[in-house]
């Protein structure tokens, strides 16, 4: 009897971490209902230099227009920005849902836009400490590194959107 508690509190735990690994670093609400053809911004991601946009087209076939707009000419980005097709993300090969963000449509309410957001962060971002232990950044070595093609890794981020439920009219 003390095994099968045992195996049924193994499962419960095993459930719970489960389910923790699929809910998303960001918690939100869905946004307020967007009406057919109102340019609305999803998200900006600074690191990217990346803004999401969208709007409702009213198009049966394709009813979400989706992009991603740089911010600026001048805005050096610190992160790669992928799209999830191609960089498949997955929380065993080191991607962390970071967002989920649902907006749904004002003409159809069971119609929602779906934007999902997966981070993966670089390895050892933190430069090391001196001995006077102050973290020191030389161009020098920088220009060295990056001309050996010894650059460590950048955060990445992959953005992914799906149109959920059913269309209406």
């Amino acid at each position: 009897m003390l095994r099968l508690h045992m195996f049924c509190a193994g499962l419960l735990v095993a459930s719970a971490a489960m389910a923790a690994d699929t809910a998303p670093e960001i918690q939100r609400q869905p946004a307020t209902p967007q009406p057919v053809g109102v340019l609305h911004t999803l998200r900006t991601i600074p690191e990217a230099c990346a803004r999401l946009e969208g709007r409702f087209t009213g198009d049966a076939k394709s009813p979400y227009a989706f992009a991603v707009v740089r911010t600026g000419e001048r805005c050096q980005a610190r992160a790669k920005l992928a799209d999830a097709a191609t960089a498949k993300p997955s929380t065993a090969n080191g991607w962390i849902l970071n967002d989920v963000i649902r907006v749904p449509a004002a003409a159809c309410a069971a119609q929602l836009a779906v934007v999902r957001i997966w981070r993966k962060p670089a390895g050892s971002a933190v430069p090391k400490m001196d001995a006077q232990g102050r973290a020191r950044v030389y161009l020098k070595d920088g220009l060295d590194a990056a001309g050996a093609g010894k650059l460590g890794a950048i955060p990445q981020y992959a953005v992914a959107m799906a149109v959920e439920g059913k269309g209406c009219g």
